[in-house]
C-alpha cells in the first residue's frame, strides 16, 4: 500500500479531510486535494489517485511472467486506492483475485465510501475476495496458495511504511512468500527505487529468474517492479 508519486498543484488549495479513523495500526486519514483522493497513515503520505501506471504494471508483469497456465490465482498485498485490484478485475485471464488489506477503514472507503467509484465493479466481481488481515501474518498462516503474489504495501524493501513489514523482505519473509506460491509462481514487488541488494536476497532465498522492470516517472529515479519465480 504505497505510492509516493502523487502530485498536486499549489492552486488546488489545502487538502480537505473526508474521514479520519483510529485503526489497529494507528491513525488513517482519507482526504481530498483538488481532484485527487489521498491516504495518509500516521501522518505519512502513502498514495493518491493521480496515476496508477505502476500498480497496473505490477499486476501485468506478474501475469506475463507466468507460464501460460489457465485461470491463475493472484494474491495482492495492499488494497490502497484500488488501482491493482481494479486492473486485475478488468483482465478476464485471472481466475481468482484475493486482496489482503489490514486497515478496515481502507476497505470501508472502497466498499461504500469515496473510493468506491474506483473499485466498485472489482468488489462485485465474483472472482474477488477481500481479506482483512496483516499480510505478514497472512503469508505465514494461510493454507491457500496462489500463482502470483503482488506486493504493494510499502515504498520498497528498504523503505517500509511500518517497521513490522521489514521482515517480509528478509530471507525468512521471502520464504513465507514462496510458501504461498505454487510451483513456478511469480513474486512481484513494487518499489520506489531499484535495489541490487534485494535482488541478491531474492536469489539467496531460492527464487529464480530475478529481474527488475523500471517504470518511468516525471522526475527522479524510476519506480520499479522486482520480479522473481519460485522454483518448481
Amino acid at each position: 500500500m504505497a505510492d509516493i508519486k502523487g502530485t498536486t498543484s499549489v492552486d488546488d488549495g489545502p487538502p480537505v479531510v473526508l474521514d479520519r479513523r483510529e485503526g489497529p495500526y494507528g491513525e488513517v486519514v482519507l482526504r481530498r486535494h483538488g481532484g485527487l483522493l489521498q491516504i495518509i497513515a500516521n501522518g505519512c503520505f502513502l498514495m493518491d489517485t493521480s496515476d496508477g501506471r505502476s500498480e497496473r504494471l505490477l499486476v501485468d508483469a506478474a501475469r506475463e511472467a507466468l507460464d501460460g497456465r489457465a485461470g491463475p490465482a493472484v494474491l495482492i498485498g495492499g488494497l490502497g486506492v484500488g488501482f491493482s485490484l481494479a486492473h486485475a478485475a478488468r483482465d478476464p485471464r485471472w481466475g481468482r483475485i484475493t486482496v489482503v488489506e489490514r486497515e478496515p477503514a481502507v476497505i470501508g472507503w472502497h466498499r461504500d465510501g469515496p473510493l468506491s467509484p474506483l473499485s466498485g465493479r472489482a468488489f462485485a466481481d465474483p472472482r474477488t475476495e477481500i481479506v482483512e488481515a496483516d499480510l505478514v501474518a497472512y503469508v505465514n498462516e494461510t493454507s491457500d496458495t496462489f500463482d502470483a503474489l503482488c506486493l504493494d504495501i510499502d515504498n520498497g524493501p528498504g523503505w517500509t511504511v511500518d517497521e513490522d513489514n521489514e521482515g517480509l523482505y528478509s530471507p525468512a519473509g521471502l520464504a513465507s512468500c514462496a510458501r504461498v506460491l505454487r510451483p513456478d509462481g511469480v513474486l512481484a514487488v513494487w518499489s520506489a527505487k531499484p535495489s541490487a541488494e534485494f535482488e541478491e536476497t531474492l536469489r539467496n532465498a531460492g527464487f529464480k529468474q530475478v529481474r527488475t522492470e523500471e517504470i518511468p516517472v516525471a522526475r527522479g529515479v524510476p519506480d520499479v517492479v522486482h520480479l522473481a519465480v519460485r522454483p518448481g
